[in-house]
């Protein structure tokens, strides 16, 4: 089965071709940070209008990579959310409009399935059951997998998620957008013990994450202590700001490694899964696997092309929705947030 897939939740517009589960044939995906890095975010508004410029192009671009036509096409599968709306709704109009057509059935996934399914794009693939966290620009949440179809929410974001923590205090630090990346590369350059900013473990049976008293901590002692946000160069960095950047940078994994492990005792899993834009971090990534390693567990993690929001991961979501019988219809929406995401 030739699955298209076509995700638009954001600010990237990627289209994939994939065969069955197995063979991807081709991942595509045009990114708009240089469109919103100069508003330090991302503007809904000016990323629906470029998902409107780019959606064609990068969708035919798969095509011509696959060696394909739209003919040869057996199953749609597009992100119905959660997302920016406007965004959504570019590439959920698009493949409707391809569906009708050229007559071709149709799956809307939770973009948060396909995260938690990416991980079977790489060469390690996990065992059901699995926890797995995701953690991103807009999620940080734990989930119990039991198998394709069924996720079940252990811990989630009471306040600001992990990405965006990282957006946040680049923004502090003068940094530029997106966060992530910047201060993961300055923070190879600090001392992860030279500032003890806080954990926040709330209660003592929670799986739950807050990462809004970090980023508000960073904001004190950059006001406390300089007195002027400093100005980064990650070329040049100063030892202060990369000192910042590798404290905070270990309090925020620290925090996601071990309650993820923590969840894993609970209900005694032994494999465990790493995804999401964040679980692009190099330093995630390293500790994610040492604590899994010294508690036994078997760890999987996307590799990192897969970690941000891309559509190789929908078109596998969608073969499975396919394979279980699901259906698209004319009056399918798209939705900001995910019902995967709140508690029964």
């Amino acid at each position: 089965m030739i699955i298209l897939g076509i995700e638009s939740s954001c600010d990237e517009t990627a289209a994939a071709v994939m065969e069955n589960d197995e063979r991807l044939l081709a991942n595509v995906v045009n990114s708009q940070i240089d469109l919103h890095a100069k508003y330090g975010g991302v503007v809904p508004e000016l990323a629906s209008r470029k998902h409107l410029e780019d959606i064609f192009p990068v969708v035919d671009q798969a095509l011509q990579e696959a060696r394909i036509t739209l003919d040869q096409v057996d199953g749609l599968a597009i992100t119905q959310g959660p997302g920016l709306i406007g965004s959504l709704l570019v590439g959920l109009s698009f493949a409707k409009a391809l569906a009708l057509v050229k007559k071709i059935p149709y799956v809307g996934v939770d973009h948060m399935a396909g995260h938690l399914l990416s991980v079977f794009l790489g060469k390690t693939k996990p065992d059901f059951p699995f926890v797995a966290l995701i953690a991103s620009g807009g999620h940080s949440s734990i989930f119990l997998v039991t198998d394709y179809f069924h996720y079940t929410l252990l811990g989630r974001t009471r306040d600001d998620a992990a990405g965006e923590a990282f957006d946040k205090v680049a923004k502090i630090l003068g940094l530029p957008y997106p966060g992530g990346p910047a201060i993961s590369e300055l923070a190879k350059n600090g001392d992860p013990d030279s500032i003890n900013f806080p954990r926040s473990w709330l209660e003592p049976d929670s799986l739950d994450f807050s990462f809004s008293g970090i980023k508000t901590s960073v904001a004190n002692y950059v006001k406390q202590n300089l007195r002027r946000a400093p100005q980064a160069d990650e070329k040049n960095p100063s030892s202060v700001t990369a000192n910042i950047c590798a404290s905070f940078q270990e309090a925020v994994v620290d925090v996601l490694a071990t309650k993820t492990m923590k969840a894993c005792r609970k209900l005694a899993a032994t494999n465990v899964v790493l995804a999401g834009g964040v679980a692009a971090n190099p330093r995630l990534r390293e500790v994610f696997a040492k604590m899994a390693a010294r508690e036994g567990f078997k760890v999987s993690m996307p590799p990192t092309q897969f970690c941000t929001d891309n559509a190789a991961m929908i078109a596998l979501a969608g073969f499975h929705a396919f394979r279980q019988g699901a259906a698209g219809h004319s009056d399918m929406d798209a939705y900001s947030r995910s019902p995967l995401t709140e508690l029964a």
